[in-house]
């Protein structure tokens, strides 16, 4: 099997796992991911992370020309804009995960940096994540905010919609999305009872060990 095949298969396994656990719903969430050619290979529009057929991902070129599979999903503005302004980005993952949607409604949510510090995994996968405001779905002034933070954020959440995070390759992205939406679960548990965090010191400690891109 091609490396390539092999990329098909894991893609759509790691949506099957997500979808089954909830992480995202119905036809909702897209995910993407980088070729050895410099390609990408994209969910497409419509589709539902439980059904993703291997042999129908859109399959773009290194050009970004659409040259196979389904039409993409109707936020490629949003994985254009990760790939072009972070050269580590191997893989773009959105879903609609509940708990980090709720976190985002919260009038007091951070707008710079959207997850508190209550574990030291948010922090070393994800950085500072950038709450970002409301778009309608598909707008590509969603990839246009992206393009405006100059790739100096792996992961942004959308304001009353999902998460967007960037990794290295497929796996690092849907362990970092996953972990973002664990935090915001952890958040709403926890939230107006008073939670004992990580401290300012131990989450530099944690940056500082972890090299984790954090003063951007």
């Amino acid at each position: 099997m091609s490396a390539e095949a092999d990329l098909r298969e894991l893609i759509c396994r790691l949506a099957a796992s997500m979808f089954e656990r909830g992480l995202t719903g119905g036809s909702t969430g897209n995910i993407s991911a980088r070729t050895e050619d410099g390609g990408l290979l994209v969910s497409p529009t419509g589709t539902s992370f439980g059904r993703l057929d291997p042999g129908r991902l859109s399959r773009f070129d290194a050009s970004g020309q659409l040259i196979d599979g389904d039409a993409p999903t109707k936020e490629m503005p949003l994985h254009s804009a990760f790939y072009d302004t972070r050269s580590t980005a191997g893989a773009v993952v959105h879903l609609h995960s509940c708990h980090s949607v709720a976190l985002s409604m919260m009038t007091d949510a951070d707008e710079d940096n959207f997850l508190p510090p209550l574990t030291p995994y948010g922090i070393m996968k994800l950085g500072r994540v950038k709450l970002l405001p409301f778009f309608l779905p598909g707008d590509p002034a969603m990839g246009d905010a992206v393009r405006g933070l100059a790739g100096k954020r792996s992961a942004v959440m959308l304001a009353n919609h999902g998460p967007v995070v960037a990794g290295r390759d497929i796996e690092a992205a849907c362990n970092a999305v996953e972990e973002l939406e664990d935090t915001a679960r952890l958040a709403m548990m926890t939230r107006g009872m008073n939670p004992r965090g990580l401290t300012p010191d131990q989450v530099q400690a944690v940056v500082t060990k972890f090299d984790v891109e954090w003063d951007a």
